[in-house]
């Protein structure tokens, strides 16, 4: 049995997970929330108990140390060697990497190099990266990024109206994201429903604060929604999703924004809480919509952009068998579901009302006699990363 550690290290934030394989059991798991800030908070799950801490963490490495630290005093390793690997998720990898990759040196280099394909995340992995290697020196480091699921999309899908130029010289291409999470969902799904993925043509709805829908045909990623960039794609907690470009200039000029605040503008201030002007969390707009015409319009907005997305990427693939609802919103949110299948009862889609209200990890939420398998799927990328970094020690 094999310890590996599966790591999502954000800006001023750290999750992780320990587990044990082959057998794909969840020793401990948990979170460092506020790094860097006052008041940092630590939490550990083990064997049915929860330890939080709240003291001041003033970077990822005293974090890493408290981590590491954490699971000796409960006894959850006796030595730091016990972890033999360490898979992190890394957002953006371009064109260098189309599967996941054992970290070295030049590996680390390109991921710090790829910062500007997603600016609020690359960096932060790979600092994760850097403290744990210093730490964990004799552990196997494997980078899973997010965009190697879509290096399958076919180059009318990824490439955007510009002069080619800037694809050869710039890599001005659609790279899109969340890929680890909607190939286990993928996968997931067609063992739900006793098929051959590669026999379906299936779209999965990664829906949460960051949200992307990706059509999936033929076993590959076919489409996605998100970009060059994560910012694409579906509207989300605060980011805008696909927006006119002619737009953001304008707005620019009038404001007398730089190009960092207006970045600013459409990555954290936009989204659900710049049309509800209230919150980010669907959880907060679903409470007052009724009494809210912005946050009622936030939702309204919401779904209208998942739907476009299902109908078109149903067009492109030439049909559709399955859908697959996962992530924070498409797994907890009852409601949106619901909204989402009454939109698309075209297509011949119905909704089991009752299997959609309970909250179990997996289910099939569509009707008997619907033409279309809609599921809920809890997604859980860091199995995926701990099955790559198993793969990748055992060549």
């Amino acid at each position: 049995m094999a310890k590996i550690m599966a790591v999502n290290a954000g800006s001023s934030s750290l999750k992780f997970q320990l587990i044990e394989m082959p057998a794909e059991t969840v020793i401990a798991k948990g979170q460092v929330e506020r790094i860097g800030l006052n008041d940092s908070i630590f939490t550990l799950k083990f064997n049915g108990e929860k330890v939080e801490l709240t003291q001041d963490i003033n970077d990822h490495a005293g974090a890493i140390n408290l981590l590491l630290s954490q699971l000796q005093e409960h006894g959850i390793i006796e030595q730091f060697n016990e972890i033999v690997g360490v898979g992190h998720r890394v957002v953006a990898g371009g064109e260098w990497f189309n599967k996941s990759h054992i970290i070295d040196e030049d590996a680390l280099n390109k991921i710090e190099r790829l910062a500007s394909y997603a600016p609020l995340h690359n960096p932060a992995n790979a600092m994760g990266i850097r403290v744990f290697q210093e730490l964990l020196p004799d552990a196997v480091a494997v980078a899973v990024f997010d965009t190697a699921f879509h290096q399958t999309l076919p180059r009318e899908h990824y490439l955007y109206a510009l002069p080619y130029e800037y694809y050869t010289k710039y890599g001005a291409r659609k790279y899109g994201a969340h890929g680890t999470s909607h190939r286990y969902v993928a996968h997931r799904g067609a063992e739900v429903m006793g098929r051959d993925l590669k026999d379906l043509k299936m779209i999965t709805l990664h829906l949460g604060a960051g949200a992307s829908v990706t059509a999936i045909k033929d076993g590959v990623s076919f489409d996605t929604s998100m970009g060059f960039t994560p910012l694409a794609g579906v509207m989300m907690a605060t980011r805008t999703g696909d927006v006119d470009p002619s737009l953001v200039y304008y707005i620019q000029e009038r404001e007398g924004l730089t190009n960092e605040q207006m970045l600013n503008v459409l990555n954290k201030k936009s989204g659900l809480l710049g049309i509800s002007t209230i919150s980010s969390d669907m959880r907060d707009l679903e409470e007052v919509e009724e009494t809210n015409e912005h946050a009622a319009l936030a939702i309204e907005m919401f779904i209208n952009r998942v739907v476009r997305y299902v109908g078109e990427y149903t067009a492109e693939m030439g049909g559709l068998d399955a859908i697959v609802f996962t992530a924070g919103i498409g797994e907890n949110g009852a409601e949106i579901r619901e909204k989402i299948m009454e939109r698309l009862a075209y297509m011949g889609i119905t909704i089991n009302l009752e299997e959609n209200k309970k909250r179990d990890d997996e289910m099939i939420i569509s009707g008997a006699d619907s033409k279309v398998t809609v599921m809920k799927i809890a997604t859980d990328e860091e199995l995926m990363i701990a099955r790559d970094v198993q793969e990748l020690m055992k060549k």
